[in-house]
Formats: structure tokens, C-alpha cells, sequence
């Protein structure tokens, strides 16, 4: 039970930490509804009195602006097709630092855009590139004909392991992107926030809307991504289904041992009443060598259970494949009050079980015990 629950909290923290390192927890753009989450964004202007009420907001940590632009990249004779992350000079790159696996993030010390860019591994692999490799890049403009190019430089390779990101995303200068779109240095494509705690992030959703000005909207990652948050919240429902079954055979088990238990004592049993024992007196010392039956069960699995799991947390021997797990080794997170709670409950369930051989002893008759082979 301990080890499912580690794994399970892990799974589920790491692809969420991975979801919102990316786009943060909260985003803020113009009213959309019928778009597509990967789709560019109509322009808003900057507001520094939003920032400055959403950078107040208890929960939030940071507030950065963005945007976004659809390009092709070439090189080596071979293209792929990416969505551009433009992300400004004072952008905070500690959310996606774990990811970035070669070189740095761009340069910002340019005075019109930087002529740097950061692709994933996957599509670093794809078209044969590599760190300090020239690439073009293609933006396509409504109503030309022929797309604008622009020559960059890789400066960093990234890798996140959710093919949703690593397959589809660049990050760049977004003084770029307002260049191809003829926009000022003060419209931009929208905010993300990030939030001290994600699990408040619908409730500071719903806060920072009512701060937004007619036509601004407000969106968790929870409702730009459905599919990965469902399918999250699947691994909850597995981790009760599985901790069910294992509590029942647990259960079953228990129950088949101690009533061989009664029967290996029957004669035992039958003597000590024939001394002159209590029934209650017998169930104590049924009562008091199952207690310790159970403690030593509880404090060895709690021992097993947590070694297995700071050695995965040291070695990480437990490998997974990544394409299927958006990791590489299977990820572990020890709440303590779940490891409080799995001690408790099968200590009140061994203990509430440990009555059938109490209740069993009972009926046996001295006469008949004592003859018992």
C-alpha cells in the first residue's frame, strides 16, 4: 500500500509540475472561445495595473508575458513544423531549467531581436541538429504569398518528455514575433501565471477574471489540457481500486491464519478451561499475541515499503518508457499522512479481525478440545 501510494503521488506530481513548468498554471488572454489552446493569439495590450493586482494575489508567484507565432524550421534539407514561444528579457526560466539538457536559454542583449533559439530533442533529432547549429525558420503571414524567413542559432536543447511540448514547441525572442505581426513593443499575445499552490489554481482562475477587462479571459492549465488532467485523475481512481483489493485479500488472508491458529491450540485451549480459565481470559491472550503478530507486520512492511522507495529515489532502478510515461524511471513521493494512514487502518483492521478467534474459542468445549487431534 505504501509503495502504490508513492508511486502514484509521484506520477501524478511530476507530469503536473512538467504540464505547468511550460505555460504556468494560469493563463490570461483575449476571449477566445472557439480557438484551440496551440492556436496564435490575438493581441492584448500590456497592462501594468493587471500585472501589478495579479502579482499581489497571495498564491501567485510570477506573472510573465508571451506570445506565440506557427513557423516551419529547415535545416539539413529537412522541415518541421513547430509553434513558436516568444517569452521577453526578464522571462523566469527556473520552472523549465530541469528540462534544458544542452547549452543556455537566449540572449536577450540585442538591441532589435535575438537571433537565438531553443528547440526540443525530439525535433533537434528529427531534422539532424545540434547545439551552436544554424537553422531557417519560415513564419507564414496572412495574405502573402511567400512565407518570411529568418536565420537563427540554436543555443539550447530541451527536453520534457510529454510529446505535446517536445514535439510542437521553440522558444525565441518574442520581440520577433511582434516584429513579423507589425505590433508594438506593447501588445503581446497573452500572460501565464504561476501559482505557489496548483491545487488552488481554479479558485485564483476565477479570482484573477473578475480583474480582467471586457474581453480578457482567464484559464487554468486544467482546462487548456483536458485530456492529461483526466487522465491523472484516472490514477486516482486506480490507486482506490487497487488498495480495495489489496485491503480485501489482506482480510482474507488474516482471517485464514488466525483461524488456523485457533484450531493449532485447540487442545490448548481446552486444557485452560479445564484449569479453570475465563473465556475472557483466553481471548486476552489471543487478543495480545495478535497485536503482536500485527505490530511486527505493520512496522516490517513500513520498513520494506519505505526502504524500496528511498532506494528508487537514490538509484532509480525502476525504469519506465518515457513515450508512454512522460518519464523515465517511475517517480516517487512519500506523504506522510498517507503512511500514517495505512499504519492506522490495518492496525484497526487486523484488530477488528483478531475477535473471530476470540469469538471462536468461546464455543469450544473443554471435553471435547482436550480429545481434539
Amino acid at each position: 500500500m505504501i509503495l502504490s501510494l508513492a508511486f502514484v503521488n509521484g506520477f501524478q506530481k511530476v507530469v503536473s509540475e512538467k504540464v505547468f513548468s511550460f505555460w504556468g498554471h494560469v493563463r490570461i488572454q483575449h476571449l477566445e472561445p472557439f480557438k484551440v489552446s496551440i492556436a496564435e493569439e490575438t493581441p492584448i495590450q500590456k497592462n501594468d495595473t493587471i500585472e501589478q493586482a495579479v502579482r499581489a494575489m497571495v498564491n501567485v508567484k510570477h506573472i510573465e508575458s508571451y506570445n506565440t507565432k506557427s513557423a516551419i524550421i529547415n535545416a539539413h534539407s529537412t522541415i518541421a513544423g513547430i509553434l513558436f514561444k516568444g517569452v521577453g528579457r526578464n522571462y523566469t526560466f527556473n520552472e523549465l531549467q530541469p528540462f534544458l539538457k544542452q547549452g543556455r536559454w537566449p540572449d536577450y542583449s540585442d538591441s532589435g531581436f535575438s537571433p537565438e533559439i531553443v528547440i526540443s530533442q525530439p525535433v533537434a533529432d528529427e531534422i539532424g541538429l545540434k547545439l551552436n547549429d544554424p537553422l531557417l525558420i519560415y513564419f507564414i503571414q496572412p495574405g502573402e504569398e511567400r512565407p518570411r524567413t529568418r536565420k537563427l542559432k540554436v543555443c539550447g536543447i530541451f527536453k520534457t518528455g510529454i510529446d505535446l511540448y517536445d514535439k510542437n514547441f521553440a522558444i525565441g525572442d518574442m520581440r520577433l514575433i511582434q516584429k513579423l505581426n507589425g505590433w508594438d513593443s506593447t501588445q503581446i499575445g497573452g500572460y501565464e501565471v504561476v501559482l505557489h499552490d496548483y491545487s488552488k489554481m481554479d479558485t485564483t482562475s476565477a479570482t484573477i477574471y473578475q480583474q480582467l477587462p471586457a474581453g480578457w479571459d482567464s484559464k487554468t492549465m486544467r482546462e487548456v489540457y483536458p485530456d492529461i488532467f483526466d487522465w491523472l485523475n484516472l490514477q486516482d481512481t486506480n490507486k482506490v481500486i487497487l488498495l480495495s483489493v489489496m485491503t480485501v485479500v489482506a482480510v482474507i488472508n488474516l482471517i485464514t491464519c488466525l483461524i488456523i491458529l485457533v484450531l493449532e491450540r485447540t487442545r490448548m485451549i481446552g486444557v485452560l478451561k479445564s484449569l479453570g480459565a475465563t473465556d475472557g481470559a483466553i481471548q486476552r491472550i489471543f487478543m495480545q499475541y495478535g497485536i503482536i503478530i500485527t505490530a511486527a507486520g505493520i512496522l516490517g512492511g513500513m520498513v520494506l515499503g519505505l526502504g524500496i522507495c528511498w532506494l528508487q529515489i537514490r538509484t532509480g532502478f525502476i525504469r519506465l518508457n518515457e513515450e508512454a510515461y512522460y518519464m523515465d524511471r517511475a517517480p516517487i513521493e512519500i506523504v506522510w499522512w498517507q503512511v500514517a494512514a495505512v499504519a492506522v487502518g490495518t492496525f484497526l483492521v487486523c484488530f477488528s479481525v483478531l475477535f473471530i478467534p476470540a469469538i471462536i474459542s468461546r464455543r469450544i468445549s473443554p471435553a471435547k478440545a482436550v480429545q481434539f487431534r
